[in-house]
Protein backbone atom coordinates (compact mmCIF):
# COMPACT_ATOMS: atom_id res chain seq x y z
CA UNK A 1 0.00 0.00 0.00
CA UNK A 2 1.19 3.50 -0.79
CA UNK A 3 2.01 6.00 1.93
CA UNK A 4 -0.10 9.13 2.47
CA UNK A 5 0.80 12.57 3.82
CA UNK A 6 -1.84 12.11 6.52
CA UNK A 7 -0.12 8.91 7.73
CA UNK A 8 3.28 10.62 7.76
CA UNK A 9 1.91 13.58 9.69
CA UNK A 10 0.28 11.31 12.28
CA UNK A 11 3.27 9.00 12.84
CA UNK A 12 5.51 9.31 15.90
CA UNK A 13 9.02 10.56 14.99
CA UNK A 14 10.76 7.17 14.90
CA UNK A 15 7.97 5.67 12.82
CA UNK A 16 7.93 8.67 10.47
CA UNK A 17 11.68 8.32 9.86
CA UNK A 18 11.17 4.62 9.13
CA UNK A 19 8.39 5.44 6.67
CA UNK A 20 10.88 7.59 4.72
CA UNK A 21 13.68 5.03 4.85
CA UNK A 22 15.68 4.75 1.63
CA UNK A 23 14.70 8.15 0.22
CA UNK A 24 18.24 9.43 0.78
CA UNK A 25 20.99 6.82 0.51
CA UNK A 26 22.04 5.62 4.01
CA UNK A 27 21.16 9.06 5.47
CA UNK A 28 18.09 8.95 7.77
CA UNK A 29 19.23 12.20 9.45
CA UNK A 30 17.77 14.24 6.57
CA UNK A 31 14.27 12.89 7.20
CA UNK A 32 14.70 13.33 10.96
CA UNK A 33 15.41 17.03 10.55
CA UNK A 34 12.77 17.61 7.87
CA UNK A 35 10.04 16.20 10.12
CA UNK A 36 10.29 19.36 12.25
CA UNK A 37 8.28 21.06 9.46
CA UNK A 38 5.22 18.82 10.07
CA UNK A 39 2.35 18.90 9.41
CA UNK A 40 3.11 18.70 5.71
CA UNK A 41 0.49 20.29 3.48
CA UNK A 42 1.33 18.18 0.45
CA UNK A 43 3.96 15.92 -1.07
CA UNK A 44 5.54 19.03 -2.63
CA UNK A 45 5.79 20.54 0.87
CA UNK A 46 7.53 17.39 2.16
CA UNK A 47 9.99 17.48 -0.73
CA UNK A 48 10.89 21.08 0.03
CA UNK A 49 11.29 20.36 3.75
CA UNK A 50 13.83 17.66 2.87
CA UNK A 51 15.63 20.11 0.56
CA UNK A 52 15.79 22.71 3.35
CA UNK A 53 17.08 20.16 5.85
CA UNK A 54 19.96 19.24 3.55
CA UNK A 55 20.66 22.88 2.67
CA UNK A 56 21.01 23.70 6.37
CA UNK A 57 23.45 20.83 6.99
CA UNK A 58 27.22 21.16 7.26
CA UNK A 59 29.62 20.80 4.35
CA UNK A 60 30.95 17.57 5.89
CA UNK A 61 27.41 16.14 6.11
CA UNK A 62 26.72 17.02 2.49
CA UNK A 63 29.95 15.41 1.29
CA UNK A 64 29.14 12.39 3.43
CA UNK A 65 25.74 12.06 1.77
CA UNK A 66 27.32 12.20 -1.70
CA UNK A 67 29.89 9.58 -0.74
CA UNK A 68 27.11 7.35 0.59
CA UNK A 69 25.99 6.90 -3.02
CA UNK A 70 27.39 4.09 -5.14
CA UNK A 71 29.29 4.67 -8.35
CA UNK A 72 27.33 4.18 -11.55
CA UNK A 73 28.03 0.68 -12.87
CA UNK A 74 30.62 0.40 -10.11
CA UNK A 75 31.86 -2.26 -7.73
CA UNK A 76 28.65 -2.31 -5.67
CA UNK A 77 26.62 -3.07 -8.79
CA UNK A 78 29.00 -5.81 -9.86
CA UNK A 79 28.99 -7.39 -6.39
CA UNK A 80 25.20 -6.91 -6.13
CA UNK A 81 25.43 -4.93 -2.89
CA UNK A 82 23.43 -1.91 -4.07
CA UNK A 83 20.35 -0.88 -2.11
CA UNK A 84 17.05 -2.00 -3.63
CA UNK A 85 16.36 1.57 -4.73
CA UNK A 86 19.74 1.97 -6.49
CA UNK A 87 19.42 -1.46 -8.12
CA UNK A 88 16.03 -0.46 -9.53
CA UNK A 89 17.34 2.88 -10.84
CA UNK A 90 20.51 1.56 -12.43
CA UNK A 91 18.64 -1.31 -14.06
CA UNK A 92 15.99 1.06 -15.50
CA UNK A 93 18.83 2.99 -17.15
CA UNK A 94 20.31 -0.21 -18.54
CA UNK A 95 23.49 0.08 -16.48
CA UNK A 96 23.16 -3.52 -15.31
CA UNK A 97 23.41 -4.58 -18.94
CA UNK A 98 26.43 -2.68 -20.27
CA UNK A 99 28.59 -3.92 -23.12
CA UNK A 100 32.25 -4.48 -22.14
CA UNK A 101 33.11 -1.23 -23.98
CA UNK A 102 30.44 0.79 -22.18
CA UNK A 103 31.44 -0.68 -18.84
CA UNK A 104 35.11 0.18 -19.45
CA UNK A 105 34.18 3.74 -20.47
CA UNK A 106 32.09 4.30 -17.34
CA UNK A 107 34.82 2.84 -15.12
CA UNK A 108 37.34 5.28 -16.63
CA UNK A 109 34.95 8.19 -16.13
CA UNK A 110 34.34 7.13 -12.52
CA UNK A 111 38.08 7.12 -11.85
CA UNK A 112 38.66 10.50 -13.51
CA UNK A 113 35.71 12.08 -11.72
CA UNK A 114 36.73 10.78 -8.28
CA UNK A 115 40.29 11.97 -8.85
CA UNK A 116 39.11 15.49 -9.67
CA UNK A 117 36.27 15.98 -7.18
CA UNK A 118 36.88 13.49 -4.38
CA UNK A 119 33.37 12.06 -4.44
CA UNK A 120 31.38 9.78 -6.78
CA UNK A 121 29.48 11.06 -9.81
CA UNK A 122 25.79 11.41 -8.95
CA UNK A 123 23.14 11.40 -11.64
CA UNK A 124 19.41 10.82 -11.37
CA UNK A 125 19.53 8.07 -13.97
CA UNK A 126 15.75 7.74 -14.13
CA UNK A 127 15.86 11.17 -15.73
CA UNK A 128 13.43 14.09 -16.07
CA UNK A 129 10.56 11.81 -17.15
CA UNK A 130 11.28 9.18 -14.49
CA UNK A 131 11.51 6.33 -16.97
CA UNK A 132 15.29 6.13 -17.29
CA UNK A 133 18.01 7.85 -19.31
CA UNK A 134 19.66 6.10 -22.21
CA UNK A 135 23.24 4.95 -21.60
CA UNK A 136 24.41 7.39 -24.25
CA UNK A 137 22.83 10.30 -22.34
CA UNK A 138 24.42 9.11 -19.09
CA UNK A 139 27.89 8.90 -20.63
CA UNK A 140 27.53 12.30 -22.35
CA UNK A 141 26.42 13.91 -19.08
CA UNK A 142 29.31 12.25 -17.25
CA UNK A 143 31.80 13.61 -19.79
CA UNK A 144 30.29 17.11 -19.73
CA UNK A 145 30.24 17.44 -15.95
CA UNK A 146 33.90 16.46 -15.66
CA UNK A 147 34.68 20.01 -16.82
CA UNK A 148 32.61 21.72 -14.10
CA UNK A 149 34.14 23.84 -11.36
CA UNK A 150 34.34 21.79 -8.12
CA UNK A 151 32.03 24.11 -6.16
CA UNK A 152 29.44 24.06 -8.92
CA UNK A 153 29.69 20.30 -9.30
CA UNK A 154 29.06 19.84 -5.57
CA UNK A 155 25.77 21.69 -6.04
CA UNK A 156 24.96 19.65 -9.14
CA UNK A 157 25.54 16.42 -7.21
CA UNK A 158 23.17 17.56 -4.45
CA UNK A 159 20.54 18.63 -6.99
CA UNK A 160 20.66 15.19 -8.57
CA UNK A 161 20.36 13.59 -5.14
CA UNK A 162 17.19 15.60 -4.58
CA UNK A 163 15.83 14.43 -7.93
CA UNK A 164 16.62 10.83 -6.99
CA UNK A 165 14.80 11.39 -3.68
CA UNK A 166 11.85 13.00 -5.49
CA UNK A 167 11.37 10.00 -7.76
CA UNK A 168 11.64 7.63 -4.79
CA UNK A 169 9.03 9.68 -2.92
CA UNK A 170 6.75 9.58 -5.96
CA UNK A 171 7.01 5.79 -5.90
CA UNK A 172 6.45 5.58 -2.15
CA UNK A 173 3.40 7.88 -2.22
CA UNK A 174 2.10 6.59 -5.59
CA UNK A 175 2.12 10.19 -6.82
CA UNK A 176 0.04 10.90 -9.89
CA UNK A 177 2.18 12.85 -12.36
CA UNK A 178 0.11 11.95 -15.42
CA UNK A 179 -0.41 15.58 -16.42
CA UNK A 180 3.30 16.29 -16.15
CA UNK A 181 4.12 13.18 -18.15
CA UNK A 182 1.68 14.10 -20.91
CA UNK A 183 2.97 17.66 -21.28
CA UNK A 184 6.56 16.34 -21.25
CA UNK A 185 5.64 13.84 -23.96
CA UNK A 186 3.88 16.45 -26.11
CA UNK A 187 7.01 18.55 -26.12
CA UNK A 188 9.14 15.59 -27.14
CA UNK A 189 6.70 14.74 -29.93
CA UNK A 190 6.73 18.30 -31.26
CA UNK A 191 10.53 18.39 -31.31
CA UNK A 192 10.71 15.92 -34.22
CA UNK A 193 10.10 18.86 -36.55
CA UNK A 194 13.24 20.85 -37.33
CA UNK A 195 14.51 23.00 -40.20
CA UNK A 196 16.69 21.56 -43.00
CA UNK A 197 20.37 21.34 -42.15
CA UNK A 198 19.63 20.86 -38.45
CA UNK A 199 17.79 17.53 -38.46
CA UNK A 200 20.93 15.84 -39.78
CA UNK A 201 22.88 17.20 -36.81
CA UNK A 202 20.20 16.17 -34.31
CA UNK A 203 19.48 19.83 -33.55
CA UNK A 204 16.15 21.56 -32.94
CA UNK A 205 15.61 24.68 -35.05
CA UNK A 206 12.16 25.91 -36.02
CA UNK A 207 12.01 29.34 -37.67
CA UNK A 208 9.06 31.32 -38.95
CA UNK A 209 6.95 29.65 -41.67
CA UNK A 210 9.42 26.97 -42.68
CA UNK A 211 8.02 23.49 -43.39
CA UNK A 212 9.00 22.42 -39.86
CA UNK A 213 7.25 25.46 -38.40
CA UNK A 214 4.06 24.71 -40.32
CA UNK A 215 4.25 21.05 -39.24
CA UNK A 216 4.43 22.23 -35.63
CA UNK A 217 1.36 24.41 -36.15
CA UNK A 218 -0.54 21.48 -37.64
CA UNK A 219 0.46 19.18 -34.76
CA UNK A 220 -0.54 21.71 -32.08
CA UNK A 221 -3.85 22.29 -33.91
CA UNK A 222 -4.57 18.57 -34.04
CA UNK A 223 -3.82 18.18 -30.33
CA UNK A 224 -6.12 21.07 -29.45
CA UNK A 225 -8.94 19.45 -31.40
CA UNK A 226 -8.28 16.05 -29.85
CA UNK A 227 -8.40 17.29 -26.25
CA UNK A 228 -11.69 19.16 -26.61
CA UNK A 229 -11.23 22.80 -27.66
CA UNK A 230 -14.43 24.19 -29.18
CA UNK A 231 -12.66 25.87 -32.08
CA UNK A 232 -9.13 25.78 -33.48
CA UNK A 233 -7.62 27.74 -36.34
CA UNK A 234 -4.36 29.12 -37.68
CA UNK A 235 -4.62 32.89 -38.09
CA UNK A 236 -3.20 35.30 -40.66
CA UNK A 237 0.32 35.35 -39.18
CA UNK A 238 0.50 31.63 -38.32
CA UNK A 239 -0.60 31.73 -34.69
CA UNK A 240 -2.43 28.57 -33.58
CA UNK A 241 -5.57 29.70 -31.74
CA UNK A 242 -7.70 27.37 -29.65
CA UNK A 243 -10.80 28.49 -27.74
CA UNK A 244 -12.69 26.72 -24.97
CA UNK A 245 -15.89 28.70 -24.62
CA UNK A 246 -17.33 29.89 -21.36
CA UNK A 247 -20.63 29.01 -19.76
CA UNK A 248 -22.35 31.95 -21.46
CA UNK A 249 -21.93 33.40 -24.96
CA UNK A 250 -21.22 36.92 -23.67
CA UNK A 251 -18.46 35.82 -21.25
CA UNK A 252 -15.14 37.62 -21.34
CA UNK A 253 -11.98 35.68 -22.21
CA UNK A 254 -8.81 34.77 -20.37
CA UNK A 255 -5.89 34.72 -22.80
CA UNK A 256 -2.78 32.58 -22.45
CA UNK A 257 -0.09 30.99 -24.58
CA UNK A 258 3.50 31.28 -25.72
CA UNK A 259 5.58 30.76 -28.86
CA UNK A 260 6.43 27.58 -30.74
CA UNK A 261 9.33 28.88 -32.86
CA UNK A 262 12.87 28.31 -31.53
CA UNK A 263 16.33 29.77 -31.70
CA UNK A 264 18.87 27.86 -33.79
CA UNK A 265 19.97 24.67 -32.04
CA UNK A 266 17.63 25.52 -29.20
CA UNK A 267 15.67 23.64 -26.57
CA UNK A 268 12.27 21.92 -26.50
CA UNK A 269 10.68 23.90 -23.66
CA UNK A 270 11.26 27.62 -24.31
CA UNK A 271 7.81 28.91 -25.28
CA UNK A 272 6.28 25.53 -25.92
CA UNK A 273 5.75 24.76 -22.23
CA UNK A 274 3.37 27.73 -22.10
CA UNK A 275 1.25 26.22 -24.88
CA UNK A 276 1.03 22.66 -23.62
CA UNK A 277 0.37 23.39 -19.93
CA UNK A 278 -2.94 25.19 -20.64
CA UNK A 279 -3.83 22.58 -23.28
CA UNK A 280 -3.63 19.99 -20.47
CA UNK A 281 -5.95 22.19 -18.40
CA UNK A 282 -8.51 22.35 -21.23
CA UNK A 283 -8.36 18.59 -21.68
CA UNK A 284 -9.23 18.06 -18.01
CA UNK A 285 -12.09 20.60 -18.21
CA UNK A 286 -13.46 18.86 -21.30
CA UNK A 287 -13.18 15.45 -19.69
CA UNK A 288 -15.21 16.74 -16.73
CA UNK A 289 -17.71 18.48 -19.00
CA UNK A 290 -16.99 21.63 -17.03
CA UNK A 291 -17.47 25.18 -18.30
CA UNK A 292 -15.93 28.26 -16.69
CA UNK A 293 -17.72 31.61 -16.36
CA UNK A 294 -15.21 32.95 -18.89
CA UNK A 295 -13.84 31.71 -22.20
CA UNK A 296 -10.28 30.37 -22.28
CA UNK A 297 -8.15 31.15 -25.31
CA UNK A 298 -4.79 29.43 -25.82
CA UNK A 299 -2.48 30.82 -28.50
CA UNK A 300 0.63 29.17 -29.86
CA UNK A 301 2.42 32.30 -31.06
CA UNK A 302 4.05 31.77 -34.44
CA UNK A 303 7.12 33.92 -33.87
CA UNK A 304 8.93 35.44 -30.91
CA UNK A 305 12.62 34.78 -31.45
CA UNK A 306 13.39 36.90 -34.57
CA UNK A 307 15.52 34.18 -36.16
CA UNK A 308 14.44 34.07 -39.81
CA UNK A 309 13.44 37.73 -40.16
CA UNK A 310 14.30 40.80 -38.11
CA UNK A 311 10.85 40.91 -36.56
CA UNK A 312 10.51 39.72 -32.97
CA UNK A 313 7.20 39.16 -31.15
CA UNK A 314 5.51 39.00 -34.55
CA UNK A 315 2.85 36.56 -33.33
CA UNK A 316 1.83 38.33 -30.12
CA UNK A 317 2.39 41.77 -31.63
CA UNK A 318 -0.16 41.08 -34.35
CA UNK A 319 -2.79 40.43 -31.67
CA UNK A 320 -2.40 43.99 -30.38
CA UNK A 321 -2.21 45.62 -33.81
CA UNK A 322 1.58 45.90 -33.90
CA UNK A 323 2.37 44.27 -37.21
CA UNK A 324 4.68 46.44 -39.28
CA UNK A 325 3.79 46.07 -42.96
CA UNK A 326 7.40 46.90 -43.87
CA UNK A 327 8.39 43.52 -42.42
CA UNK A 328 6.80 41.87 -45.46
CA UNK A 329 9.68 43.06 -47.64
CA UNK A 330 12.39 41.65 -45.37
CA UNK A 331 14.39 38.81 -46.87
CA UNK A 332 15.76 35.73 -45.12
CA UNK A 333 19.23 34.29 -45.73
CA UNK A 334 17.96 32.59 -48.92
CA UNK A 335 16.44 35.78 -50.31
CA UNK A 336 12.84 34.79 -49.58
CA UNK A 337 10.72 37.72 -48.46
CA UNK A 338 8.29 37.40 -45.58
CA UNK A 339 5.49 38.16 -48.05
CA UNK A 340 6.55 35.17 -50.16
CA UNK A 341 6.83 32.92 -47.11
CA UNK A 342 3.31 33.90 -46.04
CA UNK A 343 1.92 33.25 -49.52
CA UNK A 344 3.60 29.84 -49.60
CA UNK A 345 2.00 29.04 -46.23
CA UNK A 346 -1.43 30.10 -47.49
CA UNK A 347 -1.64 33.11 -45.16
CA UNK A 348 -3.40 36.25 -46.36
CA UNK A 349 -1.61 39.44 -45.39
CA UNK A 350 -4.79 41.49 -45.93
CA UNK A 351 -6.34 39.54 -43.01
CA UNK A 352 -3.64 40.52 -40.50
CA UNK A 353 -5.47 43.63 -39.19
CA UNK A 354 -8.54 41.45 -38.54
CA UNK A 355 -6.80 39.38 -35.85
CA UNK A 356 -6.24 42.34 -33.51
CA UNK A 357 -7.97 41.67 -30.20
CA UNK A 358 -10.31 44.05 -28.39
CA UNK A 359 -8.84 44.33 -24.87
CA UNK A 360 -12.29 45.13 -23.48
CA UNK A 361 -13.30 41.54 -24.28
CA UNK A 362 -10.42 40.08 -22.25
CA UNK A 363 -9.84 39.61 -18.55
CA UNK A 364 -6.06 39.53 -18.95
CA UNK A 365 -3.11 37.46 -20.16
CA UNK A 366 -1.18 34.86 -18.20
CA UNK A 367 1.85 32.91 -19.39
CA UNK A 368 3.71 29.86 -18.12
CA UNK A 369 7.36 29.72 -19.15
CA UNK A 370 10.48 27.77 -18.32
CA UNK A 371 12.71 30.04 -16.22
CA UNK A 372 15.66 30.05 -18.64
CA UNK A 373 18.08 30.64 -15.80
CA UNK A 374 19.71 29.06 -12.72
CA UNK A 375 17.84 30.76 -9.87
CA UNK A 376 15.04 28.27 -9.18
CA UNK A 377 17.24 25.22 -9.64
CA UNK A 378 19.86 26.60 -7.24
CA UNK A 379 17.11 27.28 -4.69
CA UNK A 380 15.58 23.85 -5.35
CA UNK A 381 12.18 25.41 -5.99
CA UNK A 382 9.89 24.11 -8.75
CA UNK A 383 7.94 27.31 -9.45
CA UNK A 384 8.58 31.05 -9.31
CA UNK A 385 6.26 34.07 -9.45
CA UNK A 386 7.33 36.68 -11.98
CA UNK A 387 7.17 40.23 -10.63
CA UNK A 388 8.19 42.01 -13.83
CA UNK A 389 9.70 41.37 -17.24
CA UNK A 390 12.86 43.42 -17.35
CA UNK A 391 13.12 46.46 -19.55
CA UNK A 392 16.20 46.60 -21.72
CA UNK A 393 18.34 48.82 -23.86
CA UNK A 394 20.97 47.77 -26.40
CA UNK A 395 23.82 49.64 -28.04
CA UNK A 396 26.38 48.90 -30.70
CA UNK A 397 29.59 50.88 -30.44
CA UNK A 398 33.19 51.22 -31.41
CA UNK A 399 36.26 52.59 -29.66
CA UNK A 400 38.86 54.12 -31.96
CA UNK A 401 42.46 54.34 -30.82
CA UNK A 402 45.74 53.99 -32.70
CA UNK A 403 47.06 50.77 -34.19
CA UNK A 404 50.77 50.50 -33.43
CA UNK A 405 53.62 48.01 -33.11
CA UNK A 406 53.12 45.66 -30.14
CA UNK A 407 56.85 45.41 -29.56
CA UNK A 408 57.99 49.02 -29.87
CA UNK A 409 55.07 50.97 -28.35
CA UNK A 410 55.70 51.52 -24.58
CA UNK A 411 52.81 50.66 -22.29
CA UNK A 412 52.31 54.30 -21.29
CA UNK A 413 52.17 55.50 -24.89
CA UNK A 414 49.47 53.17 -26.18
CA UNK A 415 46.02 54.10 -27.48
CA UNK A 416 44.64 50.58 -27.12
CA UNK A 417 41.00 50.43 -28.20
CA UNK A 418 40.48 46.86 -26.99
CA UNK A 419 41.89 47.60 -23.54
CA UNK A 420 39.41 50.47 -23.22
CA UNK A 421 36.50 48.15 -24.05
CA UNK A 422 37.89 45.52 -21.66
CA UNK A 423 37.77 48.12 -18.89
CA UNK A 424 34.19 48.97 -19.88
CA UNK A 425 33.21 45.28 -19.69
CA UNK A 426 34.49 44.98 -16.13
CA UNK A 427 32.79 48.21 -15.09
CA UNK A 428 29.47 47.08 -16.62
CA UNK A 429 29.71 43.81 -14.71
CA UNK A 430 30.43 45.57 -11.40
CA UNK A 431 27.84 48.33 -11.84
CA UNK A 432 25.00 45.95 -12.78
CA UNK A 433 25.82 43.74 -9.78
CA UNK A 434 25.22 46.68 -7.42
CA UNK A 435 21.51 46.62 -8.22
CA UNK A 436 21.15 42.91 -7.49
CA UNK A 437 18.64 42.21 -10.23
CA UNK A 438 20.02 44.39 -13.03
CA UNK A 439 22.20 42.75 -15.67
CA UNK A 440 24.72 44.13 -18.13
CA UNK A 441 26.40 42.22 -20.93
CA UNK A 442 28.95 42.85 -23.66
CA UNK A 443 28.03 39.94 -25.91
CA UNK A 444 29.83 40.91 -29.10
CA UNK A 445 33.48 41.93 -29.30
CA UNK A 446 35.58 42.38 -32.40
CA UNK A 447 39.00 43.80 -33.25
CA UNK A 448 38.69 44.43 -37.01
CA UNK A 449 41.77 43.31 -38.94
CA UNK A 450 43.46 42.51 -35.63
CA UNK A 451 46.92 41.01 -35.56
CA UNK A 452 48.87 39.23 -32.83
CA UNK A 453 51.66 41.81 -32.93
CA UNK A 454 49.60 45.00 -33.28
CA UNK A 455 48.10 47.15 -30.50
CA UNK A 456 44.37 47.25 -31.41
CA UNK A 457 43.41 50.50 -33.07
CA UNK A 458 39.70 49.72 -33.23
CA UNK A 459 37.35 47.59 -31.14
CA UNK A 460 33.67 47.05 -31.90
CA UNK A 461 31.33 45.98 -29.11
CA UNK A 462 27.72 45.60 -28.06
CA UNK A 463 26.01 46.55 -24.80
CA UNK A 464 22.86 44.94 -23.42
CA UNK A 465 21.47 46.32 -20.13
CA UNK A 466 18.29 45.20 -18.40
CA UNK A 467 16.42 45.92 -15.16
CA UNK A 468 12.98 45.23 -13.65
CA UNK A 469 11.85 48.83 -14.09
CA UNK A 470 12.66 51.62 -16.51
CA UNK A 471 14.15 53.98 -13.94
CA UNK A 472 16.63 51.33 -12.76
CA UNK A 473 17.46 50.45 -16.36
CA UNK A 474 18.04 54.10 -17.25
CA UNK A 475 20.25 54.73 -14.19
CA UNK A 476 22.41 51.73 -15.11
CA UNK A 477 22.62 52.91 -18.72
CA UNK A 478 23.58 56.45 -17.72
CA UNK A 479 26.37 55.21 -15.43
CA UNK A 480 27.80 52.82 -18.02
CA UNK A 481 27.79 55.46 -20.78
CA UNK A 482 29.39 58.02 -18.44
CA UNK A 483 32.10 55.50 -17.58
CA UNK A 484 32.70 54.79 -21.29
CA UNK A 485 33.27 58.52 -21.80
CA UNK A 486 35.63 58.71 -18.81
CA UNK A 487 37.62 55.63 -19.88
CA UNK A 488 38.12 56.97 -23.38
CA UNK A 489 39.17 60.41 -22.15
CA UNK A 490 41.67 58.89 -19.72
CA UNK A 491 43.12 56.56 -22.36
CA UNK A 492 43.24 59.11 -25.14
CA UNK A 493 40.87 57.25 -27.45
CA UNK A 494 37.46 58.19 -28.85
CA UNK A 495 34.21 56.28 -29.24
CA UNK A 496 31.04 56.08 -31.27
CA UNK A 497 27.88 54.48 -29.91
CA UNK A 498 24.35 53.99 -31.23
CA UNK A 499 21.23 52.78 -29.44
CA UNK A 500 19.81 49.80 -31.34
CA UNK A 501 16.87 48.73 -29.15
CA UNK A 502 14.85 49.99 -26.18
CA UNK A 503 12.07 48.02 -24.48
CA UNK A 504 10.06 49.12 -21.48
CA UNK A 505 9.77 46.94 -18.41
CA UNK A 506 6.49 45.05 -18.02
CA UNK A 507 5.61 44.78 -14.33
CA UNK A 508 3.10 42.10 -13.47
CA UNK A 509 -0.41 43.34 -12.74
CA UNK A 510 -0.69 43.08 -8.92
CA UNK A 511 -4.05 41.29 -8.95
CA UNK A 512 -2.85 38.70 -11.47
CA UNK A 513 0.46 38.18 -9.69
CA UNK A 514 -1.52 37.56 -6.50
CA UNK A 515 -3.66 34.99 -8.33
CA UNK A 516 -0.53 33.07 -9.31
CA UNK A 517 0.73 33.34 -5.72
CA UNK A 518 -2.52 31.93 -4.34
CA UNK A 519 -2.45 29.11 -6.92
CA UNK A 520 1.12 28.13 -6.03
CA UNK A 521 0.62 28.46 -2.28
CA UNK A 522 -2.29 26.02 -2.47
CA UNK A 523 0.19 23.37 -3.64
CA UNK A 524 2.21 23.75 -0.43
CA UNK A 525 5.17 25.29 -2.26
CA UNK A 526 7.00 28.30 -0.80
CA UNK A 527 6.43 31.48 -2.79
CA UNK A 528 9.45 32.92 -4.53
CA UNK A 529 9.12 36.17 -6.45
CA UNK A 530 11.59 37.07 -9.17
CA UNK A 531 11.96 39.30 -12.24
CA UNK A 532 12.33 37.87 -15.71
CA UNK A 533 15.55 38.85 -17.43
CA UNK A 534 14.35 37.49 -20.77
CA UNK A 535 11.69 38.99 -23.00
CA UNK A 536 8.39 37.15 -23.45
CA UNK A 537 5.15 37.41 -25.41
CA UNK A 538 3.60 38.74 -22.20
CA UNK A 539 5.57 41.96 -22.79
CA UNK A 540 3.47 42.66 -25.89
CA UNK A 541 0.13 41.79 -24.33
CA UNK A 542 1.12 43.96 -21.35
CA UNK A 543 0.66 46.99 -23.60
CA UNK A 544 -3.10 46.44 -23.83
CA UNK A 545 -4.16 44.25 -20.90
CA UNK A 546 -3.01 43.11 -17.44
CA UNK A 547 -0.51 40.23 -17.45
CA UNK A 548 1.41 37.99 -15.07
CA UNK A 549 3.72 35.02 -15.53
CA UNK A 550 4.65 31.79 -13.79
CA UNK A 551 8.17 30.36 -14.10
CA UNK A 552 8.92 26.64 -14.06
CA UNK A 553 12.33 25.38 -12.98
CA UNK A 554 14.66 24.03 -15.61
CA UNK A 555 17.24 21.31 -15.03
CA UNK A 556 20.89 21.33 -16.17
CA UNK A 557 21.42 24.60 -14.26
CA UNK A 558 18.35 26.06 -15.88
CA UNK A 559 20.14 26.38 -19.21
CA UNK A 560 18.02 27.62 -22.13
CA UNK A 561 18.46 28.35 -25.86
CA UNK A 562 20.43 25.14 -25.72
CA UNK A 563 19.69 21.45 -26.44
CA UNK A 564 20.19 20.68 -22.73
CA UNK A 565 17.13 22.79 -21.83
CA UNK A 566 14.62 20.61 -19.98
CA UNK A 567 12.30 20.29 -17.01
CA UNK A 568 10.98 17.37 -15.00
CA UNK A 569 7.59 15.69 -15.10
CA UNK A 570 7.12 16.60 -11.41
CA UNK A 571 7.73 20.32 -11.94
CA UNK A 572 5.49 20.38 -15.02
CA UNK A 573 2.78 18.55 -13.04
CA UNK A 574 2.90 21.30 -10.43
CA UNK A 575 2.72 23.96 -13.17
CA UNK A 576 -0.44 22.37 -14.58
CA UNK A 577 -1.96 22.11 -11.10
CA UNK A 578 -1.09 25.76 -10.38
CA UNK A 579 -2.81 26.78 -13.63
CA UNK A 580 -5.85 24.68 -12.71
CA UNK A 581 -5.93 26.41 -9.32
CA UNK A 582 -5.79 29.82 -11.01
CA UNK A 583 -8.67 28.91 -13.33
CA UNK A 584 -10.80 27.59 -10.46
CA UNK A 585 -10.07 30.60 -8.25
CA UNK A 586 -10.86 32.99 -11.10
CA UNK A 587 -14.09 31.10 -11.76
CA UNK A 588 -15.05 31.52 -8.10
CA UNK A 589 -14.29 35.26 -8.32
CA UNK A 590 -16.38 35.62 -11.46
CA UNK A 591 -19.27 33.74 -9.87
CA UNK A 592 -19.51 36.44 -7.23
Amino acid sequence: MSLTIAQLNAAVPAEAVALLDGIYEHSPWIAQRALAARPFRSLAHLKHALVKALAASSADEQIGLIRAHPELAGKAMVSKTLTAESTNEQSKAGLTDCTPEEFAKIQKLNADYNAKFGFPFILAVRGPRGTGLAKREIIETFERRLFNHPEFELGEALRNIHRIAEIRLDDKFAADVTLGNDVWDWQEQLSVHTDPGYAEKGQLTVTYLTDAHRACAAQISALMRDVGFDSVHIDAVGNVVGRYEGATADAKTLLTGSHYDTVRNGGKYDGRLGIFVPIACVRELARQGKRLPFAFEVVGFAEEEGQRYKATFLGSGALIGHFDQRWLDQKDADGITMREAMQHAGLKQEDIPKIQRDPARYLGFVEVHIEQGPVLTELDLPLGIVTAINGGVRFVGEVIGTASHAGTTPMDRRRDAAAAVAELILYTEQRAAKDGDSVGTVGMLEVPSGSINVVPGRCKFSLDMRAPNNAQRDALTADVLAELKAICERRGVRYEIEESMRASAAPSAPAWQQRWEKAVDALGIPLFRMPSGAGHDAMKLHEVMPQAMLFVRGINSGISHNPLESSTNDDIQLAVQAFQNLLNDLAAEQAH
